[in-house]
């Protein structure tokens, strides 16, 4: 029959067909294969992309880091800040401490050097009057005691008769020199008589340049005798040396000897009676009638200011028997 036939042979051919669904399953598989390689080999690379991105993200923390490091630093720096203001004045106020203790006992060395120096004379020199050993210590060893903050120098002016010429330079050298050594220093010496003919000008500056030097070099006291020698007009020059307040020099001492016109000085004048005198003996001396006028010269208003600045302590010296018949012991 042929449509039984044609019926076999479309029956044939649909069992020969090929499946077409067996190649898309293999493809779907292959796909699926694939796409799981692409998903492994993608894994790694989204690992590192995520470390990466969390590597980012903790990137700020070395910065916090480096904020506490320098904070940490700044609290060390302010610390050694403040130990160093609190240890510097403390090592300041224990050094002053050490060094005051060494001034003191300096000090105190100096001070008995110059009382056993004093007790000395008083035995050598027992002619001379209690007050003047009393008052001349007392003058010269306060101004030794405020070794650290002298105001204003230490003047000294002693006067004697002619009878007492010689006890008159021994004596203000003894003193000068118990001054000095006690403080390790050596002693400025001017003499008035030889500078007594000279221009008054040249004597000023001779005198300005022995006493300034002097000091200087760590003089500790200058003894100027015959102070009434001496040009009128020079005698200016110890405005510089002798002011209350500004004084050239104010941790040393001058000691002026005046030798009166007088015989002697009798015992029963007072210190102020013997103060009197001496300063009517340099007013005629400087502002006589012969003494000659210069506009830089003396004259009776600055013979007032020079005397105020000299007259601190005014001394009498009375003859002393055994002094040697040259020098001074």
């Amino acid at each position: 029959n042929p449509v039984k036939e044609n019926a076999k042979a479309y029956d044939s051919n649909e069992t020969e067909k090929p499946n077409i669904y067996t190649p898309l399953k293999e493809v779907k598989a292959d796909f699926l294969e694939k796409n799981q390689g692409c998903y492994s080999t993608s894994t790694p690379q989204s690992r590192s992309k995520s470390q990466n991105q969390s590597s980012k993200e903790k990137q700020p923390q070395p910065l916090a880091k480096n904020d506490g490091e320098s904070q940490n630093g700044f609290h060390k720096m302010w610390t050694l800040f403040l130990v160093l203001l609190i240890s510097v004045p403390l090592l300041y106020v224990l050094w002053s401490g050490i060094g005051g203790g060494t001034s003191s006992s300096r000090d105190a060395e100096i001070l008995q050097e110059f009382r056993a120096r004093m007790k000395k004379l008083k035995d050598t020199y027992q002619s001379q009057d209690p007050n003047l050993w009393r008052r001349a210590h007392v003058f010269l060893e306060k101004h030794l005691n405020a070794s650290h903050m002298h105001l204003e120098p230490a003047i000294l002016l002693l006067t004697a008769g002619r009878e007492a010429e010689k006890a008159l330079r021994c004596l203000s050298n003894e003193i000068a020199d118990a001054f000095a050594s006690s403080q390790n220093a050596t002693t400025i010496r001017i003499n008035g008589v030889d500078k007594a003919l000279l221009d008054s000008d040249i004597v000023k500056l001779e005198v300005d340049t022995e006493l300034s030097s002097g000091f200087r070099e760590g003089k500790k006291v200058a003894v100027v005798h015959r102070f009434e020698s001496l040009p009128a007009g020079s005698t200016l020059i110890f405005y510089k040396y002798c002011d209350h307040e500004n004084a050239a020099f104010k941790d040393v001492a001058l000691l002026l000897t005046v030798l009166l016109d007088e015989q002697s000085l009798r015992k029963s004048f007072t210190f102020q009676e013997v103060e009197e005198k001496v300063r009517d003996f340099l007013w005629a001396k400087f502002t006589g009638s012969d003494v000659p006028s210069f506009y830089n010269g003396m004259d009776t208003d600055k013979l007032s200011g020079l005397w105020s600045r000299i007259s601190h302590l005014v001394l009498p010296v009375w003859p002393e028997k055994g002094l040697p018949l040259e020098g001074c012991t």
